[in-house]
């Protein structure tokens, strides 16, 4: 017998999920899936598909059509407040910007004259300012990028000003900084490590750093997986954060608390709430697109 899908820890996890929702597999045929990201106004979802160097995307109706057939091993994606893809590139290691009509602008590609290494995942603040990490996963095969040596000493997170285009390494001292996402009020940001993916025995771990005038301060360990690495995440309505790690996604309270999880047939990267209404939870897991029904909404990336 399987293992139900919804795994409740906390007795406030009921409140955030439906008893009867079943975990719908939307797609299969990747080879690693990340990166959701959905467009209410235009109601559908894109999502990468990093080693067959494409994006996807997926409409309401079940229809799976390829976005992007080269998308230079693109990884994380989110909306600016215009509306406008912002994507992080493994391949030419750089955070863009699609255009309206569909060109691509270029944010961020070097830091103190350096090639970053490989930008994965990326939020836009209210602001407008553009945050995103740049671990080396991209760099260190050619199956998600391009094997080279990292010109960067320290794996950051960044901060990308609008109005000026300066680059700011807002966090120094992460082992691989991976998936982000900002609390409801912008008052939080929550950066996962997941170099437990290569160095056995490291943090399990999402820190939580205080937001303050393009600044982070008062970095401290939010929550440790039990289980798995943490990836993408993201934040619902009332601040709860559902995050990847290993066959599920889990979905901690902001004070830290674990509340429950979603098992998963496939290992987690990435998530995003999307819908009419923001309450379906789309999953890219491994090979697959999965999706479900839930009690709450979330924060959607425009």
């Amino acid at each position: 017998m399987s293992a139900p899908v919804h795994d409740i820890i906390d007795p406030r996890f009921s409140d955030l999920i439906i008893g009867s929702a079943q975990l719908e597999r939307l797609y299969s045929g990747c080879r690693w899936a990340e990166g959701p990201v959905w467009f209410r106004d235009s109601d559908y979802l894109i999502w990468s598909d990093i080693p067959n160097r494409r994006m996807m995307r997926y409409l309401p109706d079940g229809t799976v059509g390829v976005y992007r057939a080269d998308s230079n091993f693109s990884n994380g994606n989110t909306r600016d407040r215009q509306g406008r893809l912002v994507s992080c590139e493994h391949g030419l290691r750089r955070v863009t910007r699609t255009e309206y009509d569909g060109t691509i602008t270029v944010l961020a590609d070097r830091f103190e004259g350096k090639r970053l290494n490989s930008p994965n995942d990326v939020v836009v603040h209210s602001d407008g300012s553009v945050w995103f990490t740049d671990p080396t996963y991209g760099i260190l095969t050619d199956y998600e990028g391009f094997r080279a040596e990292p010109e960067q000493a320290t794996h950051n997170v960044y901060r990308l000003d609008p109005s000026t285009g300066e680059l700011t390494a807002v966090a120094t001292d992460f082992l691989q900084p991976n998936g982000l996402a900002f609390s409801p009020d912008e008052k939080r940001l929550y950066v996962a490590d997941s170099g437990s993916s290569h160095k056995p025995g490291a943090p399990r771990h999402i820190r939580a750093f205080d937001v303050a005038n393009g600044t982070l301060g008062n970095g401290r360990e939010f929550c440790n997986l039990e289980f798995g690495v943490p990836d993408g995440m993201r934040v619902d309505t009332q601040g709860n954060v559902w995050t990847s790690g290993g066959p599920a996604v889990h979905c901690y309270t902001p004070d830290g608390t674990l509340l429950g999880r979603l098992n998963i047939p496939e290992g987690v990267a990435n998530l995003t709430f999307g819908g009419p209404r923001g309450n379906r939870l789309f999953i890219t897991a491994t090979t697959s697109l999965y999706a479900i029904y839930l009690g709450i909404s979330g924060i959607q990336p425009h």
